[in-house]
Order: structure tokens, then C-alpha cells, then sequence
């Protein structure tokens, strides 16, 4: 029976950690050749605090927390990279904003941890 319970656990963990449909990941590495791109959105999902105390300057900071509210603001024709600290809000974000109708989002595998200037 605790089996179960593991393994229904280690399923969910796994299940939450997958992108969603039509998400591509980049790595850092790729970041930093798209950053010039003006066609590109550049989204940061962290809070306000993590945001000030260090952030890429071409990031835009939207916390996922309120994100949902802030989505009309963004532009769903263009392509939109998000960030976090580690991929892991940054990848909820992307589930929020395809369900919001976008149609091009990439999510930066690492986040901020792997970033390296």
C-alpha cells in the first residue's frame, strides 16, 4: 500500500516538471544568443525581490503569482521566453500563459542558477 502512495507522489513530481504541450526549453547557453532578438518577449517570473537583487536587463518582471492578471499586457503574436530561478515557475508561467493562448513560449531550463554573463 506505501508503494502506491510513493509512487502516486514520484508520478505527480514528474508530472508537474513536464512542459506543457508546444513549450520548447533552451538552455542559458541559448539565452544569450536570442537576447538582441526584438521580436522576442522576455518574461521573469520571480518575485519582485529576486528580480531586484539580480536580473537579465532585457527580462521583464511578471511574477507568476500574478501573472494570470497580467497576460493582456503581453503580446500572445510574439515569442516569449521565461525565466526563473531554477525552471521550475518559470515552467508553470509557460503552462499559464499557453492556456492564456500563446502560441510560442520557451522556457529557460536552469533559470537564473545556470545564467552565467
Amino acid at each position: 500500500m506505501e508503494w502506491i502512495v510513493i509512487l502516486a507522489i514520484v508520478a505527480f513530481f514528474v508530472w508537474r516538471m513536464m512542459p506543457p504541450k508546444g513549450v520548447k526549453t533552451i538552455t542559458t547557453g541559448d539565452l544569450k544568443g536570442m537576447l538582441k532578438d526584438r521580436s522576442k518577449q522576455f518574461i521573469d517570473v520571480r518575485t519582485p525581490a529576486e528580480y531586484k537583487g539580480n536580473h537579465i536587463r532585457e527580462f521583464k518582471n511578471y511574477p507568476v503569482t500574478g501573472l494570470k492578471s497580467n497576460v493582456d499586457k503581453l503580446d500572445k503574436t510574439k515569442e516569449t521566453v521565461v525565466i526563473c530561478q531554477s525552471g521550475m515557475r518559470s515552467m508553470q508561467a509557460a503552462k499559464v500563459l499557453k492556456k492564456a493562448g500563446f502560441s510560442n513560449v520557451v522556457n529557460v531550463k536552469g533559470g537564473m542558477m545556470d545564467w552565467r554573463e
